[in-house]
């Protein structure tokens, strides 16, 4: 019988000066590169501890020689031009032979094993399960069914992403649940507050 939950995480491949860039103006290069590394050794920890299965989304090329094992991450490339479309993919994807599926990026450093199993839990008698981040966007994104209509006419990288997804999901008349507000680590004050001390 095949797995319930499917676990989709988005990453950017780790390229110096290419990821954490705003992070990067404020605390440079070589930091924002070893932090990102950081938030990604944390999100596959996260991963490879939840029961489902897991898609790994790369943003420029699928590497089949780093840390996430083969064997644990289907891995898969991101496709489309725009935030909204690459989701939209993946979901589509996964919601084809999973009841359940779960969107997270590797920017979270307080996202923890008991959310992600609750967001599971919760999808049951839920249509969709956000995870607020402070920025007014979201750091989690949880559906039972297909829902094209969340990923397309939505501001993406503001502050109007939750909101603009809420009221999709009211107008569809679609059951929701939230769960904690949690910061990205997407400036330097971020990482200060949340994040873990570097090697």
């Amino acid at each position: 019988m095949e797995e319930p939950n499917a676990l989709l995480v988005f990453v950017k491949n780790p390229i110096r000066g290419k990821v954490k860039t705003r992070l990067a103006r404020e605390a440079g290069e070589e930091r924002a590169f070893r932090i990102y590394e950081a938030l990604l050794a944390h999100t596959r920890q996260l991963a490879q501890a939840v029961q489902a299965r897991r898609y790994l989304f790369y943003s420029h090329w699928v590497d089949f020689a780093d840390a996430w094992p083969n064997a644990a991450f289907e891995k898969h490339l991101q496709v489309s031009a725009d935030l909204g479309g690459r989701m939209r993919s993946a979901f589509d994807l996964a919601l084809q032979s999973h009841q359940r599926a779960v969107i997270i990026g590797s920017d979270c450093s307080q996202l923890k094993h008991e959310l992600l199993v609750q967001t599971f839990a919760l999808l049951e008698n839920n249509d969709c399960v956000i995870g607020p981040a402070t920025d007014g966007g979201y750091y989690l994104l949880g559906l039972n069914s297909p829902c094209p209509q969340l990923f397309s006419g939505i501001s993406w990288s503001s502050d109007k992403v939750l909101p603009q997804t809420l009221a999709v999901l009211e107008k569809l008349g679609k059951t929701h649940t939230l769960l904690p507000v949690l910061s990205d680590i997407d400036h330097w004050a971020d990482w200060e507050a949340y994040g873990w001390p570097l090697d």
